[in-house]
């Protein structure tokens, strides 16, 4: 099998390792058959071989992050006696450390959460508009957007909630102190880490960036204002600093003390608008999570003003009525069923915003008698024009976000996305602080009607407004059966998060996956605007691709995208040698990430 020369060559490795060379029957949409003999998969029309790669594992917990030192810190907080969400508070400070690019204290995110007792819990720490942000304050006196006003520089910047979210999560369910969880992040941040090719490579997305900041350029380029390299020991003395007093004070200190001070004091010298009453007025909300089932599994994910979590139960409701299994995954046929899933959910998504200034129509849109509306209402074959759907009726975020997911013995599992939305935010750093900004204001309809950097079209529901949380794609999500978690999965990828951890979803349920080879899985996404279907390099064989193109579908291949993180407890595959373990999938599509198991 050829790959094009943009292909990563990590990425090309494991495509190879899957052999995808099995011979296989195809119907017009049909699905593939496999030749008999040996553990195959029907993968983009052709059988093939699983990936040579297991799942890490592990006895008494797993924690799995896009940065392997980060997993570790989680799975010591394991081992010496705190739970999942110890750890997951452990691992986000971690991440602001060693994956400063989207970890953050600068940023937001969200949470979900299942306990030993079977109950499940959202955490919105989601960032805030500003108390001085107007509907119109990215337009020009003609209406236009100006381009790049809410996606760098200060007045792209949402109030941070991600010290307020994580606090609250120990305080309510973890079992050690806070100095205990920050520990490894304050001697990662004081001491130091050697720097790796991942961790330099991220680096070098945003030098520009670090020249122009006089803060950020005295911590991430060398003294002679130069970048770093591979094995040069990075410090980050104010970071350290910062949460230090986070670990010895609390919440307070960044959001009503000396952290906010600084922060706001750089915001006003820099034209934008965060004053201290932006930061004295922040608190993060506990949510009921949106709950789905699919194939006798409960799905616990992410509400409004999450607009992911709604789009993958809708995604599911509508799916669960095709046998995926028998048709083959990523044959012709179910390939159509997954594009028309994801399309239908993509237009009914628009219209969603906060739910504290906005009614979301959730009940509808994750009604089962609403999917199957939705699947009568779907050609056999051809591709549903995307100008023919209107919102809710079923006739026909940036990417640069982070996700980790912790399960432990006792049953709490934890899924956290959380992001300053593009690499390294608004590439502006909170003075002395030593923290970069969100740039979460861009993903507010800058105007009703235009697309943000994602391509997804802006609705009046999601209009910029004083105090009011932006719409997101991010979807951590649960998987439990009978009260006891199975699963926790989630991914960055801006748009696409609802359907990568729709993948991954189908990949264990329906394909009988390991956690691994669910994330490893090749991808493919549509979003109602733009029409066409993307697909990761190897998803589809060229035989289903024209199939496909035949009944109307515009096929486009782009480079790999996402970085899920997921856990599988119980067994390596769902349903099969149960043995009590934990397995951990992290994703290869960028470097340095890891699962530690405990």
């Amino acid at each position: 099998m050829s790959f094009p020369a943009s292909t990563p060559g990590r990425w090309r490795q494991l495509l190879s390792a899957s052999a995808l060379s099995c011979a296989v029957t195809l119907s017009p949409l049909g699905s593939a058959q496999a030749a008999p003999g040996g553990d195959a998969l029907n993968f983009g029309g052709a059988a093939t071989s699983r990936p040579p790669i297991p799942s890490t594992q592990g006895a008494h917990g797993m924690v799995v992050s896009a940065q392997h030192l980060a997993s570790d810190v989680g799975a010591k907080i394991l081992h010496d006696g705190g739970n999942a969400v110890d750890a997951a508070v452990a691992v986000g400070y971690a991440l602001a450390v060693v994956y400063p690019a989207a970890g953050n204290i600068g940023g937001g995110g969200f949470m979900t959460l299942h306990t030993p007792d079977g109950k499940a819990f959202f955490i919105d720490f989601r960032e805030h508009a500003p108390l001085a942000a107007t509907e119109t304050m990215y337009q020009d006196k003609d209406g236009k957007i100006i381009k790049g006003l809410s996606t760098i520089g200060w007045k792209s910047v949402g109030v941070p909630g991600t010290v307020a979210g994580l606090d609250l999560a120990l305080k309510r369910w973890g079992h050690l102190t806070r100095a205990q969880v920050m520990a490894p992040a304050i001697a990662l941040a004081g001491e130091g880490y050697v720097l790796e090719e991942n961790d330099v490579h991220l680096l070098n997305t945003s030098t520009r960036a670090f020249i122009n900041d006089p803060y950020a350029s005295k911590i991430f380029l060398r003294a002679d204002r130069q970048p770093f390299t591979i094995g040069e020991r990075f410090r980050q003395t104010d970071l350290a600093r910062s949460l230090q007093a986070i670990a010895d004070k609390g919440p307070d200190v960044f959001y009503r003390g000396w952290i906010a001070e600084e922060t706001v004091r750089v915001s006003k010298a820099n034209g934008g608008l965060l004053t201290m009453a932006d930061f004295a007025a922040y608190k993060p909300r506990i949510m009921a999570p949106i709950r789905c089932s699919y194939r006798g599994y409960q799905i616990d994910t992410a509400p409004p003003p999450s607009g992911g979590g709604v789009a993958l139960c809708e995604m599911l409701n509508i799916l669960s009525g095709y046998d995926l299994k028998s048709e083959g995954l990523y044959s012709a046929r179910s390939t159509h069923q997954e594009i028309e899933a994801m399309r239908h959910t993509y237009s009914d998504r628009r219209d969603l915003g906060d739910p504290a200034f906005v009614k979301n129509p959730v009940a509808h849109l994750i009604d089962p008698a609403y999917a199957a509306k939705i699947r009568a209402a779907i050609p056999a074959e051809d591709a549903v024009p995307s100008s023919s759907l209107v919102a809710g009726d079923p006739q026909p975020e940036k990417r640069e976000t982070t996700q980790y997911s912790i399960m432990d013995h006792s049953g709490y599992a934890v899924s956290v996305t959380y992001t300053l939305n593009g690499w390294f935010g608004a590439k502006v750093m909170a003075g002395s602080a030593g923290y970069f900004l969100n740039d979460e204001m861009d993903d507010f309809s800058s105007k009703p009607g235009e697309p943000n950097m994602f391509g997804i079209v802006g609705s009046k529901a999601n209009a910029i407004a004083p105090g009011k949380t932006p719409l997101s794609s991010m979807s951590p999500t649960i998987l439990s059966r009978n009260g006891k978690a199975i699963m926790a999965i989630g991914s960055p990828g801006g748009s696409r998060i609802p359907t990568i951890t729709l993948a991954a979803i189908l990949g264990v349920v329906d394909y009988g996956m390991t956690i691994q080879e669910a994330v490893d899985m090749p991808r493919i996404h549509e979003q109602w605007q733009p029409e066409a279907v993307e697909i990761e390099p190897g998803a589809l064989s060229e035989p289903v691709i024209a199939t496909l193109r035949a009944h109307g579908y515009t096929i486009e291949t782009h480079q790999p995208w996402g970085s899920a993180e997921g856990v599988l407890a119980g067994g390596a595959k769902l349903g099969s040698h149960p043995d009590g373990q934990f397995y951990g999938g992290y994703d290869r599509r960028h470097a340095g990430g890891g699962a530690t198991g405990e």
